[in-house]
């Protein structure tokens, strides 16, 4: 893949389309890409290197690119496996090169690898020359991993952000529509770490910065560059996207579901902007946590299952937790034949959230819905929007 970022900056970053889950979890339809970047000046700098599974063909691009050169330095902005795992490969076929990295990804190396080269350790601020461009470092600890840090190219106003403002897919997958994959890669992967995030983006408004190179997904320049800050300073704060309910509904023979399609059209006819909805059944995990996040509403709606909660519910609402969910109105529709069960359990799950309320009323279905259910879900629709 040929891409020349800038005049002195290559991109040697390797797609990979038929990674379909990626880090093991995470549905990637159009598979991933892994970038890397090499800077040519007097010295020469490798920025990561790839995943195990590209790593031939990363080698290959970054010789191709180097034209005969020998590099000089190996920054490594993040130890995670899939931008590090060319590290020693690299290192021992040119012998000469030194690593680049933050203290905390030195202490972490040996974990991954032998190192077989020297390195060097940088802190918050510090330089490196390569000549005419000049390297600045920046750390952005757990953004997502303690060792984390970016770099910034003050002579091509440059951010290497390594995993932030990153997406799924490959280079090129719905380059028009940066957002949508993003904002699941955001909540999904980065989702817990709001403060760091925050924190990151303070430094880099500091910065005259033209464009943004990061581990996945395209470079980021101009109006998509300003949108991805604009987003990025909305997630990091846990703050509302869109406005609008999301219904995420957990549904065994189809009766809760089709409660939940009422329910859509209760809160449309109320004057509900957006209602967006997930099977939590059937649908992909990682958009469901994605638009819990995106909007400030939410109605969780579940069979009771062994005294408890139907399995997809829990398992959403136990993902939730721990990607830090907060600062959101939650509605809850249980169903139950004989013992209804399953607010008692998403209850409490949700009120260990931070600045999460549970609304009232709770709405208690038994079996199929009937017309004298519709009242307790016109109480609840006028509940959860005001």
């Amino acid at each position: 893949m040929d891409k020349i970022i800038t005049a002195d900056i290559k991109y040697i970053g390797v797609d990979d389309p038929g990674q379909q889950l990626f880090e093991s979890q995470y549905h990637t339809p159009d598979g991933m890409c892994y970038n890397s970047y090499l800077i040519l000046d007097e010295k020469v700098a490798i920025m990561d290197t790839s995943d195990s599974r590209t790593l031939d063909q990363w080698l290959q691009n970054l010789a191709t690119a180097l034209e005969g050169r020998q590099p000089d330095y190996l920054i490594v902005h993040h130890l995670e496996p899939d931008h590090a795992s060319g590290i020693a490969e690299v290192c021992a076929r040119y012998p000469q090169l030194q690593i680049v990295c933050s203290a905390k990804a030195q202490q972490m190396m040996p974990q991954y690898m032998v190192v077989p080269s020297t390195v060097i350790t940088v802190k918050e601020g510090d330089t490196l020359s390569l000549g005419r461009h000049t390297l600045q470092f920046l750390m952005a600890p757990m953004v997502h991993w303690p060792e984390v840090m970016v770099t910034y190219d003050a002579t091509d106003r440059v951010l290497f952000s390594a995993d932030g403002f990153g997406k799924f897919g490959v280079y090129e997958a719905d380059a028009d529509d940066w957002a949508c994959e993003a904002r699941r890669y955001y909540f999904n992967i980065c989702g817990k770490y709001g403060q760091p995030v925050s924190t990151l983006l303070k430094k880099a408004a500091a910065l005259d910065i033209q464009q943004i190179c990061p581990l996945h997904g395209p470079v980021l320049t101009g109006e998509q560059l300003a949108e991805a800050v604009r987003l990025y300073t909305i997630w990091a704060a846990y703050d509302v996207e869109t406005e609008g309910v999301f219904i995420a509904h957990a549904s065994i023979h189809g009766n809760t579901a089709a409660a939940a399609e009422r329910l859509v059209e209760i809160l449309k006819e109320k004057g509900c902007p957006k209602v967006a909805v997930s099977d939590l059944c059937r649908d992909d995990l990682g958009e469901a946590i994605e638009d819990a996040f995106r909007y400030g509403r939410m109605i969780c709606m579940a069979s009771s299952y062994d005294a408890g909660v139907f399995p997809p519910m829990h398992d959403f609402l136990h993902h939730l937790g721990i990607k830090a969910y907060q600062r959101r109105r939650v509605a809850l529709v249980e169903n139950g034949s004989w013992a209804p069960s399953a607010a008692k359990t998403m209850r409490p799950m949700l009120e260990a959230m931070k600045q999460v309320e549970v609304v009232e009323p709770v709405v208690t279905l038994r079996g199929r819905m009937k017309n004298e259910d519709l009242p307790q879900l016109e109480a609840l629709a006028d509940a959860i929007l005001q």
